[in-house]
This record gives structure tokens, sequence and C-alpha cells, in this order.
């Protein structure tokens, strides 16, 4: 096995950041202005951590690539982090969101295309009842309260460094003892996410029946298989006896599909048949504009029902103004109706092998301690030659500086990888000659980096 140079590695990154600089000076120009109204110049602070010195601004983008201010074309694989799974400005969704802005955007009441959708969803999913928000953060947060109104239990469980967006109860880790406390990077959190949640490692089912014991936990929040640590798969019976030991305890599941929908038409839920109590999803299900849904079963609506007040309905900490809204539901429909089709995974899933061979014949060529590892048509490289088990060992796992060399590189060769991940997600648009062209790239990248 090769070993890594860190000396390399630093000069090779300076010389990578001293290209981008050169090769961008609008996006300079525009970063410069744009620190003077936003803070760190970007509209969303996490942008700051984009590889480059400063983010490159966009001037437009068509199915699986775009253009930036300079001029320059990318092929994307970061596709807005599954926010543009389904390519950017598919046709039709821009027809359904073009027609149904000249008819209204919000209304606060409903639309025929909302009925669709959610029978739609029902068949795609199997749940019964689905309900519409603007991002899956708040079909999550409102999937834990009504988990806590109908158990009147007070914790949720969740998975060592999981993500389910910005949900306060989520931002919890454990540390090198295991002891429980705040994520690192959790900002001016309310209070302490020790006194709302419960966390432990993913695949340790002993952890998991001690966690519900106590039969104090209304639900368990989870990822079928976890990604926003890289992707790591369920152990074989995981799932199962996830289900049994929540249906024992009595606590509810959520399973959060954001960015496992890769999976297929129906989510890693339909292809591999799970039964949770709630399900979860946002990002690409309208194209790219803002929407979310989640849906449960009977038994959790007439529980749910059951402890309603009708005056509590619109002050409960579940909803919002422009939640379902017009506009999004019309772009929903004709992205599950018209773009998120099983053609449309048949495609991409070919096209991810495609991509996946081609990197893991660079790692075998180069004797690279490093795995792949596959999630639907998504796929991610790891620097380690064996695949983490638990949020706990691939975090440790984490070499930053690696990370960035390889994302920098690409990008200043025309290629945008998922920040904080080495991963690539393929759009129907994506050609095999993008795929190629990447395998080309991380080639060169590897050869640089050993000096070959």
């Amino acid at each position: 096995m090769r070993a890594l140079d860190r000396s390399r590695l630093e000069s090779l990154l300076h010389m990578e950041e001293k290209r981008f600089h050169v090769e961008h000076p609008k996006s300079y120009a525009l970063y410069k202005r744009a620190c003077k109204s936003m803070q760190g110049g970007v509209p969303m602070l996490w942008m700051i951590r984009w590889a480059g010195t400063f983010p490159i601004f966009v001037r437009e983008a068509k199915g699986a690539h775009f253009t930036d201010v300079d001029g320059k074309t990318y092929i994307d694989f970061c596709l807005g982090d599954t926010g543009a799974m389904t390519g950017h400005a598919p046709e039709a969704t821009l027809a359904a969101i073009n027609a149904q802005a000249a008819k209204g955007i919000t209304l606060m009441l409903p639309t025929e295309d909302a009925i669709w959708v959610s029978e739609e969803l029902q068949r795609r999913f199997g749940l019964k009842y689905w309900q519409f928000t603007l991002t899956a953060t708040d079909a999550n947060r409102f999937s834990i309260r009504m988990a806590r109104h109908i158990t009147n239990r007070p914790k949720i469980l969740v998975f060592n460094y999981c993500y389910h967006g910005s949900v306060d109860e989520t931002f919890i880790s454990m540390d090198e003892e295991g002891t429980p406390g705040p994520r690192r990077g959790n900002l001016g959190a309310s209070v302490n996410p020790s006194d709302t949640t419960k966390v432990i490692e993913f695949n340790d089912l002993g952890a998991l029946e001690t966690a519900l014991s106590a039969e104090d936990v209304a639900c368990v929040l989870a990822e079928p298989v976890m990604t926003n640590i890289g992707i790591i798969h369920p152990t074989p019976g995981y799932h199962e006896a996830l289900r049994k030991i929540t249906r024992r305890t009595g606590t509810l599941l959520i399973i959060d599909e954001t960015h496992t929908i890769c999976t297929g038409p129906g989510g890693y839920t339909r292809e591999y048949g799970l039964r949770p109590d709630f399900l979860t999803c946002g990002k690409p299900l309208a194209g790219g504009v803002p929407a979310g849904v989640y849906g449960f079963t009977q038994q959790v609506a007439d529980a749910f029902w059951s402890k309603l007040e009708m005056d509590d309905s619109d002050v409960g900490g579940i909803g919002g103004t422009l939640a379902g809204n017009a506009l999004s539901i019309a772009a929903m429909r004709a992205t599950l109706e018209h773009v998120l089709t099983p053609e449309m995974y048949t495609r991409c899933g070919n096209l991810a092998d495609r991509y996946e061979a081609g990197v893991q014949k660079v790692i075998q060529e180069f004797e690279l301690p490093w795995i792949l590892k596959r999630l639907g048509f998504r796929v991610e490289y790891w620097f380690r030659a064996s695949a983490p088990r638990n949020g706990g060992e691939a975090n440790a796992a984490i070499d930053s500086e690696l990370d960035r060399y390889m994302h920098l590189f690409t990008l200043n060769r025309g290629i945008l990888l998922t920040p904080f991940h080495n991963m690539a997600l393929i759009a129907s648009d994506t050609a095999a000659t993008d795929v190629d062209h990447h395998t080309e790239v991380f080639h060169d990248a590897v050869a640089a980096l050993f000096g070959v």
C-alpha cells in the first residue's frame, strides 16, 4: 500500500488554491462585494466551507451541468446535495411551475394536485396519510412532535453523527468514552440535547435494547442507511430487529428518506420492505422547489386524531403558512409523475456502475488503502481500508486536508463533488462522458498526490 506524503499534499493543495484564485476573478470580485452585506460573503454560512479560498458564483444551471460567472462550465455531481437529484430545471417541473405561478402561488387552501401527490406517495412508500412542509427538517420536526403527543414520552433516539436537518434534538454525539453531549458546532443550543435525546451507535442492537428499555423514548429517528457521515449500511437483520424492538417498547419509528430516496422510486423503505410508523422526505421531490413531506400509518393517525383538539390545530407547533403551497405541490406532482420515474432510476443506476468501476480501477492501479461505498446512484470513496460500521468510526476516518485537495483538484478541472464528502450523485442528464471525465481527473489527482 502506498504511503501518503503529507508535505507533498500540503504543497499540492497550495498550488490548487493559487490556480483556483487565478481562474475565478469575477467570482472573487462578487465575493468581496458580498462580504459587505452577507456574513462570510455567502447566503448560508456553511457555504464558506466549499473547497477554494472563496465560493464560486453560479450564473446558470441546466441538467447535470452549471456555468459560473467566469464562464467556466462544470459537471455537477453534487446536485444540491440531493436537492437537484432530478437535474437542474427539469422540463416537466418547469412547465408545472410556470403554469401554477400564473394561477396563484400560495393560498392556504388545498388544490386537487395535493390529492394526486398524496395518493402517489401512498403508492410509492406504503404509508396511509401524508402532510406537506417546505423542508425535510420540518417534516422531521413535526413527526417528532406527533410522536411525543401520541406517546406522552419526552425523549427521542438518534444515531451518533446522524444528520436530519436543523432539528435541535439531533445535534448530539458521543465522545470517545461514549458520553453523550452537544455535537461539535452545535451553535446556540437552547438546551443540552442530552435533556431531550438519547444517542447510540448505528448497528448496535445491544445499545438499542438498553436505550429503549426505560420506555421514555417517543420515537427513533433514523436514516435507513446513514449518509451524512458517509454511507454506512445496516448490518444484516438490523432493520428487522430495530422494528421488533421499537414495537415491543412502544416506540414509534421515523424513517428519513431525504437522501436514501436515491435507492429507488419508493426509497429504501419500499426497496427493502421497511415498515416505519412515519416516513419523511424532502429535497428532490419538487425538482429543487422547496418541498417536504411526512407520511404516517392509520394507527398513528388514529392515535393522534383522538388527542387533537380542533382549536389547537393551528397553534401546536405543527405546520407553516407556506407549507403545502400550490406552487410546491404542482412542482411535486410534475416531478413525481415525469422525472423521478423507474426509467430514471435504471439509467442513473447504470451510470453509477460506470462511475464506481472507474474509481475502483484507479484505487487498484495505485494500490491505495481506500474503499468505495454505494447506495443507489450515490457513490463515494473513503480514505480507509475497511467500511465503518457506525458514525463514530466514520468520523474518526475523516481526513479534512485530503478531502479538500481532492475536491479542489476536481473543481479546478470542471467537476463539482458534494461538500464534506467525496460523494457523487448521478442525475438523469448525466452523460457517460461526464462519468469518464471524472475517472480521468480522479486518476490525475491520485497520480499527482503520489508523484507518479
